[in-house]
């Protein structure tokens, strides 16, 4: 399916008006003007770099299968919507944003980038997140979501999940997402952002709390379906097979209107 990419600048009221620019990919089918799209967010999960190719190209990846995918510039509050490098002094300076960014305002940044997308023509309105590493689990809090995949999940502060941070497993045991959209946590073995500890307590909590979640974990670093610049941890060959994993998962829960969710509360038969 074809693509094409545009940006709109939103006005941030959290951030006295400065605009987020907010890139949307979308898909397009010649002959059809009026098809309509399920909507994906970006949101909280472009890394510390903000839109750098590798983000593009995997949103691109995913408007190609029929998405209108959004993809919020991070730290607008600090500077402007450019990528930061990915060296030295580009990882720095996106880990101190991370830290100085509040959790108000990356939920204000999904807020602005789900707004966009349900306001644009070829958007149906039916709303799932995915991303990499910086916060893309707290997507999965926002009600207008229905399905969220975070790949190599670690909180905004730079801590482990389950260590402090923005107190995500607080607000899951609360029951925050109990009953809402569905999730996958998708992690690497050998990822020393997030050791076994942390995901043996969040795969824990959420179970626990009844989240309807899939947990996968694979053998794998950090950062393994970033494209350039991973420092020599880029699977290709697992990146494309849990790409089709994520794709049955947003086909299944955004791609169909299947009316309103039930809870039918039946016991599961153990039979052979």
């Amino acid at each position: 399916m074809l693509i094409t990419k545009e940006f709109h600048d939103v006005p941030s009221p959290l951030d006295g008006g400065r605009p987020i620019r907010i890139f949307v990919i979308s898909p397009v089918i010649p002959n059809y003007p009026q098809a309509k799209f399920p909507g994906k967010s970006l949101c909280r999960c472009i890394q510390i770099y903000q839109v750098t190719g590798p983000v593009e190209r995997f949103a691109g990846q995913i408007a190609s299968q029929g998405f209108v995918v959004a993809c919020p510039s991070t730290y607008h509050e600090f500077e402007g919507p450019e990528a930061i490098p990915y060296d030295v002094e580009g990882t720095d300076r996106g880990n101190k944003y991370k830290i100085e960014k509040t959790v108000a305002a990356y939920d204000e940044d999904a807020t602005l980038s789900i707004d966009l997308l349900t306001s644009l023509n070829n958007c149906n309105g039916r709303i799932a997140a995915t991303g990499m590493c910086l916060g893309g689990h707290l997507a999965s809090f926002n009600p207008r979501v229905l399905a969220t995949v975070c790949f190599f999940a670690t909180d905004i502060h730079g801590a482990t999940l389950g260590k402090g941070g923005d107190d995500s497993l607080a607000r899951v045991r609360k029951g925050d997402l109990t009953g809402k959209g569905e999730l996958v946590m998708i992690f690497g073995k050998q990822d020393t952002h997030v050791p076994r500890a942390g995901r043996d307590l969040i795969r824990s909590t959420l179970e626990d709390a009844n989240v309807p979640v899939s947990f996968l974990e694979v053998q794998a670093q950090h950062a393994f379906i970033r494209d350039e610049q991973s420092k020599g941890r880029w699977d290709a060959a697992l990146t494309r097979s849990l790409f089709m994993f994520m794709m049955e998962v947003f086909e299944r829960t955004v791609g169909r209107d299947l009316g309103p969710r039930v809870d039918l509360n039946t016991k599961l038969e153990h039979v052979c």
